[in-house]
């Protein structure tokens, strides 16, 4: 009780300085002071997505959280505009939620996410996940073995980080259920794989969408050059792997993983969901869910090479960096779904009333996933009336002058930004263009004399730190995915991954320190690693054991499966 309201003394404090501290930067009482200054594009943009990031992880309810936030954000748009009530409507009703969900691409999102859960719950009625599970139990002994074969396939899944989370966590659920791994452990290793990987990827959405936004230089060629520089999703990768194999953990996740064992699968009052309480009683087989998840693939893979314009002569490169990642993941999952039905009726394991019936279960199953996402974009869409973007390339412009120290405050901005926004493409669609603007005389005769390392290294600062702010930020779309797909308490998944996030994030700021002045990938990278491994095992050291001597995970007590709320 004690600890909960020093908490909330501490945010309301923080509030209170930052409200001061906008105060004295700009009044909100007029869009326009006697000095010309706006309070649109001020630090007033931060304090809706802030408000509502700390009452979520202090109150660990969400929803509320977010709606608090919105119409904080309604409110201060109002004052500033000068435009009252009606402008408060207009900005949270009719510009926020009434858009998002209107907006093609966010609806494309929805589309993707209702089919992937009718696919899931196609998958699990049929018998396919419970043959999956019971075939990988047979083979993964350990939780060592379930945690890497986790982030095996999240890595193999590289095309979109929606997709991978979605999926990944529907097939291994199973999985490390049985090895007692907590659900809040598995968000993590889906969400600490599944971005890092995407960003790495050549061919994937997000390389597509970072292609998209350099001008004057082949997007692709670029993307390409920045991956030996994103330290914060390579040392994310090792982070991963470390976690996995030493079975170590610190802060609320080794809270949770102690639950695990002992039982408790959530540690959370959100403890029982239907698809855990209805085990298949179907006679499916692993390729029931094997063949599924390929054609999946195969069909969104198919989808996004069809809006980049494969079949009028692009090439599969282009087609990617062309592509509409939204609209080619709904085409493809309905196609998929399609077939998948077809697949299973002549199979015979299940019949056309349940087929359809597991469509209306998916939707049910991804409305707290859709509810949340609906309140994060339309979070997004008023911070972006505010002027975030504007404030923010202010900060950036403002600091240029030090390049030398450019690539730390670019990830540190970016990390800032996406973390208060909640959206990574939205970040680095605001920074990088920048960066080239900074850049522009070199970029301009890029082609002749190759694409400057500072400008690869102040590019992939705004990719590292953008994908940073994305693990830590309740409202990103990713995060939000990942707690969905491993079907675990969002705010649990927040608060157990950030201190994982800001491991590798003080490392990899590091790194770009020093990437400011030797600007050399081997030195960077090499020195990077160096000091993650060190991190490490200063980790090992300190949490390797538990209060009584031995080792975390090897509790020889026999497991109890709970399903009463913590």
């Amino acid at each position: 009780m004690k600890k909960t309201l020093i908490k909330n003394l501490i945010f309301i404090g923080i509030i209170v300085i930052y409200i001061v501290f906008c105060f004295v930067q700009t009044p909100i009482t007029s869009a326009v002071t006697m000095d010309g200054e706006t309070a649109i594009g001020s630090m007033w943009s931060l304090l809706p997505p802030i408000i509502a990031i700390g009452l979520a992880l202090i109150t660990k309810e969400v929803y509320s959280s977010l709606f608090i936030g919105i119409m904080s954000g309604g409110i201060i748009a109002a004052i500033a505009l000068g435009t009252g009530f009606e402008g408060f409507m207009n900005c949270v009703v009719q510009d926020g939620v009434i858009a998002n969900v209107a907006d093609s691409y966010n609806v494309g999102i929805l589309v993707f996410l209702v089919v992937l859960g009718a696919i899931v719950v196609l998958m699990n009625k049929a018998g396919g996940s419970r043959a999956y599970g019971e075939w990988a139990s047979r083979r993964i002994k350990t939780r060592r073995g379930a945690s890497l074969s986790t982030f095996l396939l999240g890595g193999l899944i590289f095309v979109d980080d929606y997709f991978n989370c979605l999926t990944v966590g529907s097939v291994m659920r199973p999985v490390t259920d049985k090895h007692q791994i907590s659900r809040s452990k598995l968000a993590y290793l889906i969400d600490a794989t599944a971005a890092p990987v995407c960003i790495i990827a050549p061919i994937s959405s997000w390389a597509a969408a970072v292609s998209g936004t350099v001008k004057d230089v082949n997007g692709i060629q670029l993307f390409i050059s920045t991956i030996p520089y994103n330290l914060y999703a390579l040392l994310t990768l090792v982070m991963v792997i470390f976690i996995a194999v030493s079975n170590v953990d610190f802060g609320p996740m080794r809270k949770h993983e102690v639950n695990a064992i002992n039982g408790d699968l959530f540690t959370s009052r959100n403890s029982v969901y239907a698809e855990d309480d209805k085990p298949s009683t179907s006679r499916g087989k692993v390729i029931d869910l094997i063949l599924p998840v390929i054609i999946l693939i195969a069909f969104c893979v198919l989808g996004m090479l069809y809006t980049g314009g494969i079949f009028k002569g692009e090439s599969i490169i282009d087609a990617f960096a062309n592509c509409d990642a939204s609209y080619g993941l709904s085409i493809g999952s309905i196609g998929a779904l399609i077939v998948i039905i077809v697949y299973y009726l002549l199979r015979r394991v299940l019949k056309f009333t349940e087929c359809m019936e597991s469509i209306v279960g998916g939707f049910k199953q991804m409305v707290p996933a859709i509810l949340i996402l609906v309140f994060a974009w339309t979070l997004k869409s008023i911070t972006g009336t505010l002027g975030a973007g504007e404030y923010v390339k202010g900060l950036v412009e403002s600091a240029t002058a030090v390049q030398v120290l450019l690539p730390l405050i670019l990830f540190v901005v970016a990390l800032g930004l996406s973390f208060a926004t909640g959206t990574s493409w939205g970040t680095f669609g605001i920074l990088i263009p920048i960066v080239t603007g900074v850049f522009g005389d070199q970029l301009v005769n890029a082609a002749e004399n190759g694409i400057p390392s500072m400008v690869i290294i102040c590019i992939s600062a705004c990719l590292a730190g953008a994908v940073c702010g994305d693990h830590c930020s309740p409202i990103s779309d990713t995060t939000i995915m990942a707690s969905t797909g491993a079907q675990c308490d969002h705010v649990n998944h927040v608060s157990t991954q950030l201190p994982y996030a800001m491991t590798v994030a003080a490392v990899s700021a590091v790194g770009y320190l020093l990437a400011g002045f030797v600007q050399n990938v081997y030195v960077v990278l090499g020195v990077s690693l160096a000091l993650m491994l060190i991190t490490l095992f200063v980790i090992k050291l300190i949490f390797g054991n538990d209060n009584n001597g031995k080792k975390q995970g090897s509790s020889k007590a026999k497991p109890k499966y709970s399903k009463k709320k913590a």
